[in-house]
């Protein structure tokens, strides 16, 4: 427990320099936006939309956004420019309210009477899934939980071997059986093995392919089907791994996956090389589904549970 209260205590720090590129480019726009003005108008508004949309924020969540301070001013009759940080950042906190109801704070997983608890990860390749993977292991190890991963990416030998790499890097056991293996049997064992340990958290890698939806729905389909006959209910999360950096892409990707499988949970990866962090905001809005992880860096810390007030308050800091 020390060690994860030790990384805790530098979390603000690194959420505040994972978001920088973000922040400087953000209020820079919104800066200009309103050089000459005193009070919010029709200019500042559309100056402030474009600046939104080109932040990655999104078309859809944007003109929400605007609207609910159309509302404000047509309300308040005259809206200063100096007041416009403080709207703009708690129409952002309510959005991010209406889908992301629990402030994440830890590392903290729920008890299952019949087994441990399973996170089935999914998302293409490229977007630091495996990372993701191995950083979720080690922080779950350094709040005192046994983990147990699984490699059911079996499309691919790297990703076979990358996430045995983790497993030795973090201390944990994987279960694996190599490229070309059934992932649907590689995620059975893996449960069976967890179940075995009396394991508090089984981690199962998928693969990450979207060119055939058709193909990867029956494959997830197969796996979570095959993991319920070990643990019911199993899998208790599937976590879309998002490349944040990529914008709007990302939330394209978000959208297949959730044709292909119930996502319930989003990790957004490497916000801390990009302007584009609006998107955690996009995506939350436009998927209605909670962002639980965001990764502010490459350190093993670097992964964090989303917590909606430190990000809001971090971006407008």
């Amino acid at each position: 427990m020390a060690l994860f209260n030790f990384f805790s205590k530098d979390k603000k720090e690194s959420l505040d320099k994972g978001l920088e590129k973000t922040k400087e480019s953000f209020f820079n726009k919104i800066a200009r936006s309103v050089v000459g003005k005193s009070k919010v108008d029709a200019d500042v508004l559309d100056s402030l939309e474009e600046t939104l949309i080109t932040s990655d924020v999104g078309v859809e969540t944007t003109l929400k956004i605007i609207g609910k301070i159309e509302e404000r001013v047509a309300r308040d009759k005259v809206l200063g420019v100096e007041e416009l940080n403080r709207v703009l950042k708690e129409e952002i906190s309510a959005l991010l309210e209406e889908n992301n109801a629990i402030n994440n704070v830890n590392f903290d997983i729920p008890k299952h009477a019949d087994g441990p608890h399973v996170i089935m990860v999914v998302g293409v390749n490229g977007v630091g899934k495996t990372t993701t993977i191995g950083k979720l292991a080690y922080q779950f190890k350094a709040a005192g939980k046994s983990v147990v991963l699984g490699a059911s990416d079996t499309f691919r030998a790297a990703a076979v071997d990358q996430l045995i790499i983790w497993a030795n890097r973090v201390g944990v056991p994987i279960v694996q059986q190599g490229m070309g293996a059934d992932p649907a049997s590689v995620a059975f064992d893996a449960l069976q093995s967890a179940k075995a340990q009396n394991a508090d958290v089984v981690i199962i890698d998928t693969a990450g392919r979207l060119h055939n939806k058709v193909n990867l729905m029956n494959e997830l389909s197969k796996v979570k089907r095959v993991m319920d006959k070990v643990i019911p209910s199993a899998p208790h999360e599937v976590l879309l791994v998002l490349d944040g950096s990529t914008g709007q892409n990302a939330y394209e990707q978000a959208k297949q996956f959730s044709l292909a499988t119930s996502i319930n949970a989003l990790a957004i990866t490497k916000l801390d090389g990009t302007a584009k962090g609006g998107v955690v905001i996009g995506i939350s809005d436009q998927m209605k589904i909670p962002v639980k992880y965001i990764g502010v860096g490459e350190g093993m810390e670097d992964l964090q549970p989303f917590n909606k007030n430190e990000f809001v308050d971090s971006l407008f800091s």
